[in-house]
């Protein structure tokens, strides 16, 4: 009988709390939207609230998070500003080119710096394109550097700690170029014509070749989880390799001898996030803080364009302006469709200025270190729990904002934690693929290579040069039997009418 009774009073207890607190939730959206701030957004035009925004917006943000620490992971695996003189050498000697490599104390300690470095600049640069996007376009995306163009830059461009053609400075001199030519054709509407010169299967497959790309990062050692490593036969195959060696590409910690036994895996990796050695230390310490702000000490500025009279920089530049304006488009449209933006045209509110903003967003994150910024698809996510204006925007602009405070917390987030985010990555890029018409060989052909050459070779240029050159040749054939079979009706029309004139002249019959 008293359970009953305590079960009653509790029960309304919680039904007047929840009473109240709803009651001082339509308060306050009430104040809101009325508010100035509400008339700015648009809050009752949109049919939205204060609340719903809020919640739209931290969706978005928890959804996208992880860029954070992955992106500076990635950048950061081409040694970004590093050189052989932040290498430490024996007493005596020289450091050589091979440091970079190999492990040393003095090179691991610079790119753990500049890691620093990169989340900071990661966040500061989704920080302040969520903010643009939100206060001028009045849209509910969040941004951040891309997926994709990330990886193209560190391992394709830059080359794992420095071993590319292009130097890091060199890479942002191009990211900062690709912005201001994006910036160029978004305000001149030059951009829509460009997207459509690239064919439909291979735009189609570039989003799913670069998660296929992404997500083979993601198996791969530098990136933690080890699943996939080097074999002389077969290229690779399943292992659990903790460390390779640079210049063989040999495995130096355990390898899986059978792929069903899956806690081999363990045996090979490391699971120590600070190990007892200097750069463990180091790094613990810093952990220890848990709160601190990290100024930039490196990647911001670091811009040069001293090699730009090579060609490889501007095939580069080309590829990385292409990724840029396909993902962009590809991911505002369907943004727009998911919240119900598009009009009958086609067109939504605030496009023209999205696309400035996002361009804008690409400078100022070449001017931090990073690579370029991108409209995020994780957007959905906030969009699908009502967000509808740009507060949202703002919103996930304001998380990014307190990000910054906690930098020790993300710089030590364990390597083997970020693989599975570009694993899922990659599975979240291949939703595309169904889009593609698989029964038509002339476009699924194409599609295929694109997505096959992108992981295979380790580069998203030749995955678009690999597929478009499939889909010219395969409408060049077709284009060519056309016009050999115009060429035997042209032949037989001849022959025709000039068995008519043989036929009438043998007749006697004066032709016309």
């Amino acid at each position: 009988m008293g359970g009953e009774i305590c079960g009653k009073m509790g029960c309304g207890a919680l039904k007047k709390l929840s009473n109240s607190w709803r009651e001082l939730e339509m308060a306050v959206n009430d104040t809101v939207s009325k508010s100035k701030v509400g008339n700015f957004f648009k809050l009752e035009a949109r049919k939205t609230c204060f609340t719903k925004e809020l919640r739209a917006g931290t969706a978005t943000f928890l959804t996208m998070a992880y860029i954070i620490t992955v992106n500076a992971t990635i950048i950061a695996d081409s040694g970004g500003t590093c050189t052989v003189a932040d290498c430490t050498a024996p007493a005596n000697q020289t450091a050589s080119y091979d440091c970079m490599l190999k492990p040393n104390v003095g090179y691991e300690n610079c790119v753990s710096r500049t890691k620093n470095d990169l989340i900071v600049a990661t966040v500061l640069s989704a920080m302040v394109g969520s903010f643009a996007m939100g206060v001028l376009a009045n849209l509910p995306l969040g941004l951040a550097p891309g997926m994709g163009p990330n990886a193209y830059l560190a391992y394709n461009l830059v080359g794992f700690h420095g071993s590319g053609s292009i130097s890091y400075r060199t890479a942002m001199a191009m990211v900062l170029v690709e912005g201001c030519a994006f910036l160029a054709i978004s305000a001149t509407g030059v951009r829509s014509r460009l997207a459509k010169l690239i064919p439909q299967p291979v735009r189609l497959a570039c989003g799913a070749g670069i998660g296929l790309f992404i997500a083979f990062v993601g198996l791969q050692v530098h990136q933690g989880v080890g699943l996939v490593g080097p074999d002389p036969t077969t290229l690779v195959t399943v292992s659990a390799c903790a460390e390779l060696d640079p210049g063989s590409g040999a495995c130096l910690g355990g390898k899986m001898k059978s792929p069903t036994f899956w806690l081999a895996m363990v045996g090979g990796t490391s699971f120590t996030v600070f190990p007892d050695t200097p750069l463990g230390d180091t790094n613990y310490n810093y952990f220890k803080k848990v709160v601190d702000f990290h100024t930039i000490q490196s990647t911001a500025g670091a811009i040069s364009f001293r090699h730009f009279n090579r060609p490889e920089v501007w095939v580069a530049l080309g590829t990385l302006l292409y990724i840029d304006v396909l993902a962009t488009t590809g991911t505002l449209y369907t943004m727009a469709e998911i919240g119900g933006f598009l009009d009958d045209k086609g067109s939504f509110e605030g496009e023209y200025l999205a696309y400035i903003v996002d361009a804008s967003s690409t400078i100022i994150g070449s001017a931090l270190g990073v690579s370029p910024v991108a409209t995020y698809v994780e957007s959905s996510a906030g969009i699908r729990e009502g967000g509808r204006t740009g507060l949202t925007g703002v919103v996930i602009g304001s998380y990014f904002f307190l990000s910054l405070f906690f930098t020790p917390l993300l710089t030590n987030v364990p390597p083997w934690a970020i693989g599975p985010s570009l694993v899922m990555v990659g599975v979240m890029m291949m939703r595309v693929v169904k889009d593609i018409d698989w029964g038509n060989m002339k476009a699924a052909v194409p599609a295929f290579v694109t997505m096959l050459v992108m992981p295979l070779t380790y580069s998203i240029a030749n995955g678009i040069i690999g597929g478009m050159g499939v889909y010219f040749a395969l409408s060049s054939y077709d284009l060519v039997l056309g016009f050999i079979r115009w060429l035997n009706k042209m032949r037989k029309m001849v022959m025709k009418e000039q068995n008519q004139v043989s036929a009438a002249a043998s007749n006697g019959i004066e032709i016309i």
